[in-house]
C-alpha cells in the first residue's frame, strides 16, 4: 500500500546532482552484476540528458525517495527514468507510477516506450505491468506498452 506521505515534485535544474547520485545508488548492483558498473559515466549520461520539465522527484516525509522522467515525443511517451531507493520498492510507488503514465498515454493515444539494463529486476516488474519486449540489445532490453 502507498503511504499517503508520498509527494510527486517537479524537478529543479538544482536537483540535477542529487538525482544523478540517486541513480547511481540504484543502478549501481544491476550494473556491477554485468560487469559494466562506471561511476562517471552513470552520472555523466544522466546529466546530458536531465531535463527538470520531465522529471518528478519522488518525496516520503520530504525526503528524496526517487524520481521518474517521462518524455514526450509526437509518437509515443518515453518512461526515461523510474529510479527508488531499495528500502521503498515494494511498496506500490512504481505501479502507481506506471498507472499513472499509462493514464497519461491512454489520455493522448499514445504508446508508452522505455529501455531497462539487461539482468535488471526492472525487467520483471515492466513485462508484470503488460509491457512487450520489442527488441534486445547486449546491454539494454526495449519494451513498449500499447495503449487500448
Amino acid at each position: 500500500m502507498v503511504d499517503c506521505t508520498i509527494r510527486f515534485v517537479t524537478a529543479s535544474a538544482n536537483d540535477r546532482d542529487e538525482l544523478a547520485d540517486l541513480r547511481v545508488e540504484v543502478m549501481r548492483p544491476s550494473l556491477e552484476a554485468v560487469g559494466r558498473f562506471d561511476m562517471v559515466r552513470a552520472r555523466q549520461w544522466f546529466l546530458d540528458t536531465f531535463d527538470p520539465n520531465d522529471t518528478r522527484k519522488i518525496e516520503r516525509d520530504g525526503q528524496l525517495i526517487g524520481f521518474y522522467t517521462v518524455k514526450e515525443f509526437d509518437d509515443h511517451l518515453y518512461l526515461d527514468n523510474l529510479y527508488l531507493r531499495a528500502a521503498e520498492r515494494g511498496q506500490g510507488i512504481g505501479s502507481m507510477i506506471v498507472g499513472s503514465v499509462k493514464e497519461q498515454a491512454r489520455q493522448q493515444s499514445l504508446p508508452i516506450r522505455l529501455a531497462a539494463l539487461t539482468g535488471s529486476d526492472a525487467n520483471a516488474f515492466y513485462l508484470g505491468h503488460g509491457f512487450k519486449l520489442i527488441r534486445a540489445s547486449e546491454f539494454d532490453n526495449y519494451y513498449e506498452f500499447i495503449t487500448g
